[in-house]
């Protein structure tokens, strides 16, 4: 009988590494575990295999590099071997001649031959640098991509060697950023090279870090991280105060805790690799605010959702069932924001709603309306939320179509109400105006400026009173919340329903101060133009800002959908003067063309003010006929008649440059010289005036002294009193040229540059020219 075979005798346990023990500890802790012995020896060795693989695979690999740089460096040989003849052929040249007798050949070879060799040498020598620095990035880059494998396959393997692998693969990527920052400095021109290293470090680290993440939450997992929430808030009797829960990461010890800190470091290593890629990167900008991260390891002891376990436990069931084109992932978000949709749609709306419905009729206020928007609130914070899980998901909100954003909005359910919509927009109106009351209604505000306006268009002073600025800020508000709708009409809508009110509003208040000013004093008083040039500078202030919003994409994509919304024609968008604001209008394009009509206006306003002062005070300026008989004032610069409607205009001018800002002061003073123009031009020129020769050059005194006035804002003013100078003109023309050039009709007159007066004009001035023999 043969005797019984005996079992192959087990190594010494101190003969085995600790990573072995390790391994063995975790994989046969129980008894019934050894029963399963044999299947762990097959998935041992389906890894080696897998890894002698890998070996024969990097094997060949290494062979083809060095049979490509053994290539190379026969051709940079060769290179070099010819830069080496031609030193030689160059000595045998320079020899036979004499550097100091040498009459051409010499100079020839030394003054374009040497140089143009140099250059040949620094090419070769630069191609040299570039490819040895290419292949040690390739090697380097290779060791990497070979290590994230290996990790990968190593994942059910040993947990130490797999975390071993992983730091060498961050020490070597460190290298490789310390060779790629070198070449970014110093061979600025090797760009495709960065590029291309960038890329493949991008795809690397797009492995490494999420499995680093992981293997970073399964051991806080196996620590019993985070601490149950009913141990925490369970009471004990016995003692009257919460019992205490053991913090799992405060009693860790021994090798537990060691391979805690070196996965913790390892994340921290990964986390400083790539902020040295982003500073590098970001070379030459604000590189503060975009390297600021919080801490990845830190970060994942924070649970904040479950929605992993849909990729790692359903996604591979509905992968096999072949339902092609489905992710579990959006569709447990979908799920989760059309149970909300619904459930607010059915049970919270119609609640509200009946609510408002019962205090418009009973007239006694309820909480309904405060409620309805810390509803709203609270469903904006929810979206926000949502789209941070999507945007984390890498899910690219901009590849969407408004069908699958509105799916993803709890917002969605105002898609099916659009009565629900107007409500919300008319409690939203109603709140935004009452906060602004208390703003309109204090005086401080309308004297006191916006500081420290810039805009796209420019740093313009608009010496805006603070109001406007309290007005623009309640309607941004209005525009974000607007944001979170999930399609175009229905923001649209909501910005006219809520938006145009608002800027309407705020035009309202301008008006009624300006209509009090002038009713008062006529706008006579100084405080009176003040109170006008204010209201005038607000609404400056938001037609620009306005403007600048309106280039923005939110604004154009809702300017190319005028007309989508239901029931609404392009007839409707006209406005009561007959401007049509089809399709490519923007939303507030009707408010901006108002507050333009509302500056022009009262623009003119001002004008005719100084005008109307000024033809009071030139008043005996203009009727006195004699002054043009006789001659000149001796020592006199301008008729005394005319000093006080100069003080006059220089006066209200002061006051309005002081008080208006500058777009709107040159409207101003240009209507006002242009209103000189014709004032001065009818009143003298055009009037049966005789004009002797001391007469003529008593006005054009007068008027270079009126030009003076306006000299301060523009180099040549007599461009805008261009009928008062032609008429001067034609005054100082003698008697033969005056008839010839009447006789000639318009065209001659064109060619003398009289172009701003008819013929009939130019002959009644020519009347009231006197000469004398």
């Amino acid at each position: 009988m043969d005797p019984t075979p005996t079992a192959p005798a087990l190594p010494p346990v101190s003969g085995l590494s600790r990573a072995v023990i390790s391994f063995l500890d975790g994989e046969l802790r129980e008894r019934e575990a050894l029963s399963l012995a044999s299947d762990l020896v097959a998935g041992l060795e389906t890894q080696c295999r897998d890894l002698d693989r890998s070996l024969v695979e990097l094997r060949s690999r290494l062979e083809v590099n060095l049979a490509a740089y053994s290539s190379f460096s026969d051709r940079v040989h060769g290179s070099l071997g010819g830069i080496s003849a031609k030193f030689v052929e160059l000595l045998s040249l320079v020899g036979p001649f004499d550097s100091l007798s040498d009459g051409g050949g010499g100079r020839k070879i030394l003054g374009e031959e040497l140089p143009a060799l140099a250059k040949e040498v620094a090419r070769v020598e630069m191609v040299r640098a570039y490819a040895e620095t290419a292949l040690k990035l390739d090697s380097l880059i290779g060791d990497v991509e070979e290590a994230v494998s290996s990790t990968l396959k190593r994942k059910h393997s040993f947990a130490q060697s797999s975390e071993e692998v992983r730091m060498h693969a961050i020490r070597t990527l460190n290298e490789i950023e310390g060779v790629t920052t070198q070449v970014s400095k110093l061979r600025p021109r090797w760009t495709h090279l960065v590029c291309a290293i960038d890329h493949r470090i991008d795809r690397a680290l797009a492995i490494l870090r999420p499995q680093a993440v992981a293997d970073h939450r399964a051991f806080l997992a196996s620590l019993g991280w985070p601490p149950p929430l009913s141990a925490s808030t369970s009471a004990n009797p016995d003692a009257g105060r919460l019992t205490a829960v053991p913090n799992p990461l405060l009693t860790m010890q021994g090798d537990l805790k060691r391979q805690y800190c070196e996965n913790f470091l390892s994340l921290c290593h990964l986390q400083q690799l790539q902020r040295r890629r982003r500073s590098r990167q970001l070379e030459g900008r604000n590189r503060e605010i975009a390297l600021h991260q919080p801490l990845w390891a830190i970060e994942e002891l924070i649970t904040r959702d479950y929605v992993d376990s849909m990729d790692e436990l359903l996604q591979p069931l509905v992968d096999e069932a072949m339902l092609a084109g489905y992710s579990c992932r959006e569709e447990w978000i979908t799920s989760m924001v059309s149970a909300l949709s619904t459930y607010l749609a059915k049970e919270i709306f119609p609640l509200y709603a009946s609510q408002l419905e019962e205090e418009s009729i009973t007239g006694v206020r309820s909480k309904a309306r405060t409620s309805w928007l810390h509803l709203i609130d609270l469903m904006i914070s929810f979206d926000k939320q949502i789209r941070s899980l999507i945007a984390n998901s890498g899910i690219s909100f901009s590849l969407m179509d408004e069908s699958n954003l509105q799916k993803l909005s709890s917002l969605s359910v105002f898609c099916d109400r659009p009565d629900w919509l107007e409500l919300w927009a008319a409690i939203e109106l109603s709140d935004t105006l009452d906060k602004l009351k208390a703003d309109v209604d204090n005086e401080r505000n309308w004297t006191k400026k916006v500081q420290g306006v810039v805009l796209v268009s420019g740093p313009e002073d608009f010496r805006s009173p603070l109001v406007s600025d309290f007005f623009l800020r309640r309607l941004s508000s209005v525009v974000d919340r607007s944001r979170s709708l999930p399609n175009i009409p229905l923001r649209s809508k909501f910005l006219k329903l809520v938006g145009a009110p608002i800027i309407l509003k705020f035009l309202d208040c301008l008006l009624v101060r300006c209509q009090e000013a002038e009713g008062l004093t006529a706008l006579t008083d100084d405080s009176a133009l003040i109170k006008v040039a204010n209201s005038v500078n607000a609404a400056r202030y938001v037609e620009s800002v306005l403007r600048e919003w309106c280039e923005d994409v939110f604004f154009i994509e809702m300017g190319l959908r005028v007309g989508d919304e239901p029931g609404k024609s392009q007839a409707e968008e006209g406005d009561f003067d007959g401007t049509v604001y089809g399709p490519g209008s923007g939303v507030f394009d009707k408010e901006i063309w108002k507050l333009e009509e509302f500056i022009v206006e009262w623009v003119e306003k001002i004008s005719v003010v100084v005008l109307r002062g000024f033809d009071v005070s030139s008043r005996d300026y203009i009727r006195n006929r004699k002054q043009w008989q006789g001659k000149s004032e001796e020592g006199s610069t301008v008729s005394r008649t005319l000093v006080d409607a100069l003080d006059h205009l220089q006066g209200k001018m002061s006051i309005i440059e002081e008080s208006l800002n500058g777009m709107d002061f040159v409207m101003v003073w240009r209507k006002v010289a242009e209103g000189l123009d014709q004032s001065i031009s009818n009143g003298l020129l055009l009037s049966n005036m005789k004009f002797y020769d001391g007469g003529i050059e008593r006005l054009s005194s007068d008027m270079e002294v009126l030009f003076g006035v306006f000299r301060a804002w523009c180099l040549r003013p007599e461009g805008f009193f261009l009928r008062v100078c032609e008429g001067l003109k034609l005054l100082r023309m003698g008697e033969k040229q005056v008839k010839d050039i009447l006789a000639g009709g318009l065209e001659r007159l064109k060619e003398e540059g009289i172009s701003h007066l008819r013929v009939f004009e130019a002959e009644k001035i020519a009347k009231n020219r006197v000469f004398t023999s």
